[in-house]
């Protein structure tokens, strides 16, 4: 359920996936449509900002990435309780972090429920000639937990745009389904707490293409 403040629909959303299968570079890109080729290692969770119209209608979502590193993962229901929507990034030439990203799915559901919305993405498509998970396993996968399966390159842009215009826009449906929530203390406190975050501060309206 979302949370609305001043007419606005508030959505936490949540990245999660082991280390290195690209996470950061994803969220740059879409925030910033930046792509740094070293490799950006998250430390802990920090989250960005990013405001869209969709229909007239005002979203705020607040996107959470989170470490990859097995010693965090613990942390990780500190992060991702109160979310509305996950995206569950794996590296297409690592079979290893496709198995990860099944087990944050079961994670999230025996938290969340079916008050999430997930969106599964195979990164690094950049790099198709060294795939190891196969494309058909993976979008089997993904039908199988109710998930869209998006193909994603933060190198070369592709995909992110979509993937997260079409996780807005399931969450934006999902909470005119549901009866408004209070906005969670979590969420609440992020917002306010703008000095240790990096926003966006402009509207924008996402293309269909």
């Amino acid at each position: 359920m979302s949370s609305k403040i001043s007419g606005t629909n508030n959505f936490k959303v949540v990245l999660l996936g082991e280390g290195c299968v690209g996470k950061t570079s994803i969220l740059l890109r879409y925030i910033e449509d930046k792509f740094n080729d070293k490799h950006l290692s998250t430390l802990q969770a920090t989250f960005l900002n990013k405001k869209l119209n969709i229909n007239n209608k005002r979203i705020n979502l607040s996107i959470w990435d989170t470490a990859g590193q097995e010693r965090f993962h613990a942390l990780g229901p500190i992060y991702y309780r109160h979310s509305h929507g996950a995206v569950l990034v794996y590296d297409i030439t690592d079979d290893h972090s496709f198995a990860k990203v099944q087990n944050w799915v079961k994670e999230l559901k025996k938290m969340l429920g079916a008050d999430i919305v997930l969106v599964i993405a195979g990164n690094k498509i950049d790099l198709e000639h060294e795939r190891t998970v196969s494309l058909e396993e993976a979008e089997r996968y993904a039908e199988l937990v109710g998930a869209k399966h998006f193909h994603t390159s933060a190198k070369l842009n592709r995909g992110v745009e979509e993937l997260f215009l079409e996780l807005s826009r399931a969450m934006l449906d999902r909470s005119e389904r549901t009866p408004t929530a209070p906005v969670p203390r979590a969420l609440a406190l992020a917002e306010d707490d703008e000095a240790a975050s990096t926003s966006t501060c402009c509207w924008t309206t996402p293309s269909n293409g």
